[in-house]
């Protein structure tokens, strides 16, 4: 009988809706601190804050808040990866696709691909934190020690 430990089947419609869950907690705690960034400073709320290239930047304070609030979402989409992922391996894999399908969604929005360095900056600096946080996370819950002496002890 060979060993079902750390054995893996190949499941095409668990491997999509993980994708779907990751994209909604994406946009989902997204919202929620573009939200509270927004109302820390009373501007209005629009999707060019998540979709437009032209909004984050330096420059402007509104353009420095929404950076602080895609960092801070990144943080959350790890806790995401911890949750509902739970393999150190994949993480990359789904953080990966979560910023390249953002990526597509802001070049659908804006109708070419973003030309802002700032844009490109602050999702690969997004990118390598929710990956490298989310690995960590899930290492360090897959390493957790496995409790062996679980039964009763008998005497021979």
């Amino acid at each position: 009988m060979a060993s079902h430990f750390r054995s893996y089947i190949w499941d095409p419609v668990l491997i999509v809706c993980q994708i779907v869950l990751m994209q909604c907690i994406y946009y989902s705690f997204l919202g929620l601190w573009l939200a509270g960034v927004d109302s820390l400073v009373q501007t209005s709320q629009s999707l060019d804050q998540i979709f437009s290239y032209e909004v984050l930047g330096f420059a402007t304070v509104q353009g420095r808040l929404s950076m602080m609030a895609f960092i801070l979402n990144s943080l959350t989409c790890a806790l995401g990866l911890w949750f509902f992922i739970r393999r150190g391996k994949q993480c990359l894999d789904f953080t990966v696709t979560v910023h390249f399908f953002h990526m597509i969604g802001c070049w659908i929005y804006n109708a070419h691909l973003p030309a802002a360095l700032s844009w490109w900056l602050v999702n690969v600096a997004c990118m390598a934190l929710m990956a490298v946080i989310g690995e960590y996370l899930c290492m360090r819950t897959e390493l957790r020690a496995i409790p062996v002496n679980s039964g009763p002890k008998s005497n021979l």
